[in-house]
């Protein structure tokens, strides 16, 4: 049902990603990127209402290649209002009906809710299967705040990468309890990959990792990008890897460092070795612009501070 890499869609419906200089693909390019996952052996797409127009973008080229009985979607509700959970139940419904309408699909394989604060709410989005609008529930979760009522859920869709070891006690939960997880964030955005020149000050403490990373990278005789894409093909509770490309020339790239398989077992003890527990705000995109505001902030302050001394001095 699920191919064991995923194509990540996000990009077709924002300008995405930290190192995302390109923009949106155009509707002809959206087409040859599913065209060419789909020759790969990718039958699984990820998509989500909050991502712009993606659903739209996706579902149109699904119907022009042919391929929407072919292809298994995985979306997501958008964040939940506050309220009683009547309200909270149509919201569900109607946003799920709104995605299948702009899908052109009948029924989702899977829906997630896609804020993990939601996760409250599942009972209620288990009821749409029952109703006939997808065949299986879940949440997307960003922080391992809720791990422990996630051990009941069937599926889960959580960032793995080379530097985030937030969720490492999990991985044998998963397994045990055999929840299917799609693996995200593969690339972290792009800043395992980007230029370091370009890594933004905030981040910077990621560098002398990154570098020890890459030194393992050359030693193994592979790029980055294989080490990052194999790394988390090396994970055994990984059941499909999300990807999201720009061109067709990546989604083959892609097609071919996954067809490599996992790590040697020396490569990735090499890999766990050089990466300590790094803080949240360094690999949870989320809090990459809340980090940016608290130091404008505390620099205000600073600023503010010191107006007020010069003045006092006056």
């Amino acid at each position: 049902m699920f191919s064991r890499s995923m194509l990540g869609t996000v990009q077709f419906g924002l300008e995405y990603g930290i190192a995302n200089e390109s923009g949106k693909p155009s509707f002809d390019r959206v087409c040859e990127i599913v065209k060419t996952a789909f020759e790969g052996g990718v039958t699984a797409l990820d998509t989500a209402a909050a991502y712009g127009t993606s659903e739209e973008v996706l579902g149109a080229a699904l119907e022009r290649l042919g391929l929407r009985e072919a292809m298994t979607v995985v979306s997501k509700v958008p964040p939940i209002p506050d309220g009683a959970d009547a309200e909270a139940e149509r919201f569900i419904e109607r946003s799920l009906r709104e995605s299948l309408r702009r899908l052109r699909l009948g029924r989702l394989a899977v829906c997630l809710l896609h804020r993990e604060e939601d996760l409250r709410h599942l009972p209620l989005l288990e009821k749409m299967v029952g109703r006939g609008l997808t065949d299986g529930v879940g949440v997307s979760l960003d922080s391992n705040r809720f791990l422990a009522e996630a051990a009941s859920v069937r599926y889960l869709q959580l960032p793995c990468n080379l530097l985030d070891r937030r969720f490492d006690a999990f991985w044998p939960v998963a397994m045990q309890k055999r929840i299917h997880v799609f693996a995200r964030s593969v690339y972290l955005q792009g800043l395992l990959l980007m230029p370091e020149a370009r890594i933004r000050p905030n981040l910077s403490a990621v560098i002398p990792v990154r570098r020890g990373l890459e030194a393992v990278a050359r030693e193994a005789g592979c790029t980055m990008a294989e080490l990052c894409m194999r790394y988390v093909l090396s994970n055994p509770a990984v059941a499909s890897v999300l990807t999201g490309v720009d061109t067709p020339e990546q989604m083959r790239e892609n097609l071919r460092v996954a067809a490599l398989g996992p790590l040697p077992a020396a490569v990735f003890d090499r890999v766990q070795a050089c990466v300590p527990d790094l803080p949240e705000p360094l690999v949870r995109p989320a809090l990459w612009g809340l980090a940016r505001e608290r130091r404008t902030s505390n620099a205000e302050r600073r600023t503010s501070n010191i107006e007020r001394r010069t003045q006092k001095k006056r």
